[in-house]
């Protein structure tokens, strides 16, 4: 799955000469805390977050009244205060790389590019929401966590044992697991209930590390 397919298409963005107070208005507006930065020809020049924002206003020991803080943020533009060296992907980025870079750099989201310009912006909730998609958790069956040998096959194995008697894999996600020649593997099967399931299992010798209905 390539990043295009997961991002949030032509994200609302932020000219960087504006305010502060019109960058605040736009969030909330939007319901949104992260907002692309865009120079005059439309290119990507940083990235403003809310928490951005909440650096540049003033505390709440201030002194100041609320008119006064207002005008302050009217002055201030977004160039002064965003964050102006911006990570960003490719639109035909793998989605993985596309957390990778997120997770390893700690950022909340990723500007997508195509050529020069931003075509979308991959964030926190959009990785959430596949991630959901693909545990298939809005769909209901037998889940179970397994620990099975990491030798091919296997899940063909399972596979085949599941169809035989009408069960059908709805979810199938791998990763790694401590002993490196296994593999911890979470699957979801509909048609069937949860004894018929840890038959299977018992009779191809897997590890159940949990199983339900979920």
């Amino acid at each position: 799955m390539i990043v295009k397919s997961v991002m949030t298409k032509e994200p609302i963005c932020i000219n960087q000469d504006a305010s502060l107070t019109e960058a605040k208005a736009l969030m909330n507006k939007n319901n949104i805390s992260k907002l692309p930065v865009l120079d005059k020809s439309s290119k990507l020049v940083g990235i403003l977050t809310k928490n951005d924002l909440n650096k540049a206003s003033p505390s709440e020991a201030t002194t100041l009244d609320m008119f006064e803080i207002g005008y302050l943020l009217s002055k201030l533009t977004v160039s002064k205060v965003m964050s102006k060296k911006v990570i960003t992907v490719n639109e035909n980025e793998i989605v993985e790389e596309a957390a990778r870079i997120m997770v390893d750099n700690q950022i909340g989201c990723i500007p997508v590019m195509n050529g020069e310009m931003i075509s979308g912006i991959v964030t926190e909730s959009d990785l959430f929401h596949l991630f959901t998609d693909m545990f298939g958790a809005r769909k209901s069956g037998v889940r179970a966590t397994l620990c099975m040998d990491d030798k091919p096959g296997m899940i063909a194995c399972l596979s085949a044992e599941i169809a035989d008697i009408k069960g059908n894999i709805i979810s199938l996600v791998t990763r790694d697991a401590q002993d490196e020649n296994k593999r911890k593997v979470t699957i979801k099967v509909t048609g069937i209930s949860e004894p018929e399931l840890k038959v299977i299992l018992k009779k191809l010798n897997i590890e159940i590390e949990d199983i339900r209905i979920a």
